[in-house]
């Protein structure tokens, strides 16, 4: 990292980075350039093991790609803030951000399935009960990303 006085090294406050954030960015790749698409997404962490959790519909090009090659990187970012100065030069912005990698799998049991979508509703909605009916279950593609590696970095005055 070039700005290593931005660098957080706590893995425990990259956690809580990537818990106030509310889309994540899925970098896929493809056969011609790499595809970034934004996502929700929910977390589990067990130990040392970061997973992450997206869903999306049950086909398309995101889905033929990671079947294709199932490495992928991540970006999600937030505590955005402008900071001015008299010199435009010297304008800057207050962030937080996570970066990482990892190998994405698509989850084709129900069990995989629920685990998944609990973690996403626990990430948006942490106060609330809830149910998944089987109909919603069987109509939506669970992704399970296994980070493999992370980085945070924050500028915040």
């Amino acid at each position: 990292m070039r700005r290593s006085d931005r660098e957080i090294k706590d893995r425990q406050e990259i956690l809580a980075v990537l818990q106030k954030c509310d889309v994540i960015r899925l970098g896929i790749n493809t056969l011609d350039y790499p595809y970034v698409v934004p996502m929700n997404f929910g977390m589990d962490v067990e130990s040392e093991a970061l997973t992450l959790w997206l869903h999306c519909a049950p086909e398309g090009l995101k889905l033929d790609n990671i079947r294709r090659d199932n490495r992928v990187g991540f970006e999600a970012d937030c505590s955005h803030a402008l900071i001015t100065y008299e010199e435009a030069s010297r304008f800057t912005m207050e962030y937080e951000s996570v970066i990482g990698c990892g190998n994405i799998h698509i989850c084709n049991d129900a069990a995989s399935k629920l685990r998944g979508l609990t973690a996403l509703m626990r990430h948006y909605a942490p106060d609330k009960e809830f149910t998944i009916p089987e109909p919603a279950l069987a109509a939506v593609c669970v992704l399970r990303l296994d980070v493999t590696q992370i980085t945070g970095k924050r500028n915040m005055k």
